[in-house]
């Protein structure tokens, strides 16, 4: 078994003899590498490079024993223990499939999934499963999907770009004051409004945003190659003049 093979090579570079660089290392000190690991990831997948998301899902299957086996090593589980724990997880939140439940929609079994993780944490919110270390569009994104699973939502699109209005026109109101803490705050709301009117467009505000830096980056570039091609630098262009680059790059970019 494939599996257990890279269990024998990180236990080998955790090991007497091993590698001094894994040997050092401690389930927080990993903590940036398996974030670095999981971005490195999405960016093959939006490549659609299949080789690369083969290299990629395996740097972060690694991850993921390296630090089940410093938990091992540590005395609080290994990684038979997380396969077991996730095996688990899914026969209980998929009795659909595993029992008797008769679930018809997606949305039935979302609801129910949401239920199952409620009562798996013992009451704890509904929302308070959504993890804090997350892009702030996509945490405001995954609240909102799970509010609007039992109800708490507008009723339709309308109604949550009056909401924006409403949002942009006090923004401009802590503008006119130029209060800071202020100022954030209603930033804040506007784009947790458009985080909403994302869902109901059912558009991923992570993805959408993504799309736009790097249409940004490529239009940016242009300006910075035509610049160059009039022998000047983009710092010496006056902003009219880079429009007019920024226009051609809309045009043919």
């Amino acid at each position: 078994m494939k599996l257990d093979e890279l269990i024998r090579v990180i236990e080998m570079l955790r090991g007497p003899g091993g590698c001094p660089w894994d040997r050092e290392q401690t389930m927080h000190s990993l903590k940036p590498y398996l974030v670095e690991e999981l971005y490195e990831l999405l960016d093959a997948f939006d490549d659609n490079d299949t080789e690369e998301i083969k290299e990629e899902l395996g740097d972060l299957l690694l991850q993921i024993v390296l630090q089940s086996q410093i938990a091992s090593e540590d005395g609080l589980f290994g990684i038979d223990d997380v396969i077991e724990g996730i095996v688990g997880k899914m026969v209980r939140r998929h009795p659909h499939v595993f029992g008797d439940s008769d679930f018809k929609t997606s949305h039935e079994v979302r609801v129910w999934w949401d239920e199952e993780k409620k009562r798996e944490k013992k009451g704890r919110s509904l929302v308070g499963g959504v993890p804090r270390s997350l892009p702030s569009l996509l945490r405001a994104q995954k609240l909102q999907l799970k509010a609007s699973r039992v109800g708490f939502d507008w009723e339709n699109i309308k109604d949550v770009i009056t909401k924006l209005d409403e949002e942009v026109k006090e923004f401009k109101e802590a503008l006119s004051k130029k209060d800071y803490n202020e100022i954030e705050d209603e930033l804040g709301d506007i784009l947790f409004v458009l985080v909403r009117i994302s869902n109901w467009a059912g558009v991923n505000p992570e993805d959408a945003l993504g799309k736009t830096i790097n249409k940004f980056i490529k239009r940016f570039g242009h300006i910075e190659k035509r610049a160059a091609e009039m022998g000047k630098s983009v710092s010496e262009m006056t902003l009219p003049e880079m429009d007019i680059l920024w226009n051609e790059a809309k045009d043919n970019l």
